[in-house]
This record gives structure tokens, C-alpha cells and sequence, in this order.
């Protein structure tokens, strides 16, 4: 690649130019030591910002709209560490991005027409990146669930993560037993204490 430029079979292509943050929402980030903008775009919806960074999927709205946010107030709705993030699913007709939590709270949705963004990717390539080791919890009559050791990229700390599926319940006792053997075995695996 030379000056924006990418040498595809025996020439050189222009990239479209790429749209820059606005320092507004720059500034909101607040980004800390070593974390940096990975992608984002604007929601066609509700004009807020969709940032990804090293550390956190993170969105903001301006008091204007996304038209008026070099101007207008910026607010951050959101800023999630990455390894909050359960996963996310890109469809490609609509152009829309879905990020479920981990905690199970009401899924994100976001969707990019008519935009050029990595963000689907990097969502996808972080919360990958995030899971240290897993493994899918069989519980009987239709109970499911996983169980992960996954990393803070911010404090590089191994957190156990437990997520249930729709038919297994926490308060369970055999659940919590698979759970905890379950997670036992990774922390041995990866060397934390149990």
C-alpha cells in the first residue's frame, strides 16, 4: 500500500477515502493508555456514533443528531469491555449489526447503509479475541449453556464467564453443578486458581 493506494494484480486502486471521527466524539471516548479507535460508524437510524476500540464497544448521540455533532452536545449511551460482549451478527441485506451481552440484557442493534466500515469485523475479531478458552454445557431437556475463561484487554485479567441458554436456569442446582465443574476444569486449563 502507497499513499492511500492498494496494488491489486499489476496496479495500483484507490481506496475511497475513509471518513474521519469527529473530534467530538474523540474527546467523548475518553479512550485510556494504549487503547485506540479500531472502527465505527453512524447508525442510519438514530444517527449516533458505533465505536469499537481496543478495549470496548462504546456508542454516543448528539444533541442535533449526527448531522449537528461537531456541534451539538455528545452523550455516550454505552461503553461495554469486550468481553461483555456475547456476540455479534452481521446481516448483510439490511445492513445491520445485532451485539447480544453476555449479561443478557437486550441486545444492540445498529445498522450502516451506504457506509464503508470495518466495524462488523473488528466486533467479531474482538469478541473472539476476548475468549481465552470455552465449552458448550449440554444440561439436558433442552437446557444449554458455555462457559469461558475470557480477557479484560484493558487490565489483561482472566475472568470466568458463564452464559446459560434459554431453558437452563442459575438457581438450578445440577446447572450449578455443571457449571462449576465446567469451570473448574477451564481454570485449571489456563492456570487460575479455583
Amino acid at each position: 500500500m502507497v499513499d492511500g493506494a492498494v496494488y491489486v494484480m499489476g496496479r495500483f486502486t484507490r481506496r475511497a477515502p475513509r471518513p474521519d471521527l469527529l473530534p467530538a466524539i474523540a474527546d467523548a471516548l475518553e479512550l485510556a493508555k494504549r487503547e485506540r479507535v479500531l472502527a465505527f460508524a453512524i447508525d442510519d437510524n438514530t444517527g449516533g456514533y458505533v465505536v469499537a476500540t481496543t478495549y470496548a464497544l462504546a456508542v454516543f448521540t448528539s444533541a442535533g443528531g449526527a448531522s449537528d455533532a461537531v456541534t451539538a452536545g455528545v452523550e455516550r449511551v454505552l461503553r461495554r469491555r469486550w468481553l461483555s460482549v456475547d456476540a455479534g451478527a452481521w446481516e448483510p441485506v439490511a445492513a445491520t449489526l445485532t451485539v447480544t451481552w453476555a449479561d443478557g440484557r437486550r441486545a444492540g442493534q445498529w445498522s450502516f447503509r451506504d457506509q464503508q466500515t470495518l466495524l462488523p469485523e473488528t466486533v467479531r475479531e474482538r469478541v473472539q479475541a476476548s475468549v481465552v478458552l470455552s465449552t458448550r454445557l449440554n444440561l439436558g431437556d433442552r437446557r444449554t449453556g458455555r462457559v469461558a475463561i475470557r480477557q479484560d484487554f484493558a487490565t489483561r485479567e482472566l475472568i470466568p464467564q458463564t452464559i446459560l441458554g434459554r431453558y437452563a436456569r442459575a438457581d438450578d442446582a445440577e446447572v450449578q453443578a455443571h457449571v462449576q465443574a465446567a469451570l473448574a476444569h477451564l481454570r485449571d486449563q489456563v492456570g487460575l486458581p479455583a
